[in-house]
C-alpha cells in the first residue's frame, strides 16, 4: 500500500501545468515519487533533503517502545501514519518480537488517525475501534478521549514530530501514556545540497519550496539560522521585506505547517492530506499567480515562472527583462510611465537600470518593436 496513492494520474496533453517553474522539493522519504510527479508535469526540481530516516538496524530506541508495550499491554493503542504501523510491524518481526506485539495488539482498542493508518492496521490483520474524521491527530484524540481513557494504558503511535500537547490531553484525562516511535528523523548532512536550496530560496531563484513533514521544516530553519540567514530566508518566504516576488510554501497538512506559521510564514494547504493533492494546489497556485498570457501583434505571449513562449516559440529571458516583461503585459496595452515601472521593478529612480531592462528585453524578442516606446509617456506592449 503507497501512502502517495494519488501522484501518478496522468498530464493532460499540451502545456505541462509546471512547464517554466522551479520546485523545491525538502523530502527524504519517497521523495523520487514526488520528484517525479513534478517533473512529468514540466517542472525543474531541486532536491534537497532536510532529514533522512534512522535505519530500523540502529533504532534501538524502537525496540525498547515494543518491549514496554508488551509487557504493559495497554488498553487502547493509537496509530497515527501508516508507514509508522508498518515499520512497526516490520521492526518487531525483525527483533523476534512480531507474534508478540500482535497478540498485544488485538486485545487492545485501536483508534487510527486516517484511512491511510486503518489500511495499514487491517493489512495487519487487526482491526480499528475507530477512525478520526478529519485525520488530525488532536480529532483523534478527542474520539479516544471521549471513548474513556481514564485508568487505562494508552499507547501512541507518534511520528517523529511528537505532538506533546495531545499526549498531555490524554494524561490529564487520566490515561497512563506510552509512545512508540517507529521512525525517528536524523541530520542529512550527505552533501552540501540543503545550503544550495536555501541560497536557491534567499536568492528567490525557485517558485515553490514543499514540504512533507514538520521535523524537516524545523531543519530548514535551524540550517538557515546556523547559517546566518534566517531573516533572509524567512523574508523570501514571504514572512518580510524583500526584493522580488516570494517563494511560495506548500505543505502537505496543518501539522507540517505549524512550525512555518509560528515564523510567520503562511503555507499553501490541501484541503486533502494527501500528496496528490498538494501537487494539484500547487499547480492551481501558479496558474493563478505567476502564469501570464496577453495577445499581441506577434502572437500569444506567455510567460510561465521563468519561461516565456511567443507564439509557441521559446524566448530566454535574464530576470530583470523578465520582470519588466511581466510588468508591461500587466498594463495589457496601456502606457506605464518610466516612474511606474522603476517602482514596480524595485529600481528606484534609476532611469539608468530601466533603460537596460528595456533594451535587454527588446534585443532579447524576436520583434524588438514589441515594446514600443511613447515619447514622453513611457512604455507600452504593441498588442
Amino acid at each position: 500500500m503507497t501512502d502517495y496513492p494519488d501522484i501518478a494520474g496522468p498530464v493532460a496533453a499540451g502545456t505541462p501545468p509546471l512547464a517554466g517553474f522551479r520546485i523545491g522539493v525538502t523530502a527524504h522519504r519517497r521523495a523520487s515519487d514526488l520528484i517525479e510527479a513534478l517533473e512529468r508535469r514540466g517542472a525543474e526540481v531541486l532536491h534537497a533533503p532536510a532529514l533522512r530516516i534512522a535505519p530500523v538496524a540502529d533504532d534501538n530506541a524502537l525496540l525498547e517502545d515494543t518491549r514496554r508495550v508488551i509487557a504493559t499491554r495497554p488498553n487502547i493503542v493509537m496509530v497515527t501514519t501508516a508507514y509508522g504501523m508498518r515499520r512497526w510491524c516490520e521492526a518487531a518481526d525483525a527483533a523476534g518480537l512480531g507474534e508478540d506485539l500482535l497478540e498485544v495488539l488485538e486485545r487492545a482498542r485501536i483508534f487510527v488517525r486516517g484511512p491511510k493508518a486503518r489500511g495499514a492496521v487491517r493489512a495487519a490483520g487487526l482491526s480499528d475501534a475507530g477512525i478520526s474524521s478529519d485525520e488530525t491527530t488532536a480529532t483523534l484524540t478527542n474520539l479516544v478521549i471521549a471513548a474513556g481513557v481514564r485508568g487505562h494504558t494508552t499507547a501512541v503511535q507518534v511520528h517523529g514530530y511528537t505532538d506533546v500537547t495531545q499526549l498531555d490531553r490524554l494524561r490529564a484525562a487520566g490515561a497512563e501514556v506510552l509512545t512508540v516511535t517507529p521512525y525517528r528523523w536524523v541530520s542529512a548532512q550527505e552533501d552540501d545540497r540543503l545550503p544550495q536550496l536555501i541560497d536557491a530560496v534567499c536568492r528567490r531563484e525557485l517558485d515553490v519550496l514543499t514540504f512533507t513533514s514538520a521535523p524537516a521544516v524545523d531543519a530548514m530553519l535551524s540550517t538557515a539560522a546556523e547559517a546566518g540567514r534566517r531573516d533572509e530566508f524567512l523574508a523570501a518566504l514571504g514572512a518580510g521585506a524583500g526584493d522580488g516576488p516570494a517563494v511560495a510554501t506548500a505543505v502537505v497538512g496543518p501539522v507540517t505547517g505549524a512550525p512555518l506559521l509560528a515564523a510567520g510564514v503562511t503555507p499553501l494547504v490541501p484541503a486533502r492530506f494527501r500528496m496528490g493533492a498538494l501537487i494539484r494546489l500547487v499547480c492551481e497556485h501558479l496558474e493563478a499567480t505567476a502564469v501570464a498570457r496577453l495577445q499581441t501583434r506577434d502572437g500569444l505571449v506567455e510567460v510561465r515562472g521563468r519561461a516565456v513562449r511567443i507564439d509557441g516559440n521559446a524566448v530566454p529571458l535574464a530576470p530583470a527583462p523578465l520582470a519588466l516583461l511581466r510588468e508591461l503585459m500587466a498594463a495589457d496595452g496601456a502606457v506605464l510611465s518610466r516612474e511606474a515601472l522603476c517602482s514596480g521593478l524595485g529600481l528606484g529612480e534609476s532611469d539608468n537600470a530601466l533603460h537596460m531592462a528595456v533594451s535587454r528585453l527588446r534585443a532579447a524578442l524576436p520583434d524588438p518593436g514589441l515594446v514600443e516606446t511613447v515619447v514622453k509617456r513611457g512604455y507600452r506592449l504593441r498588442i
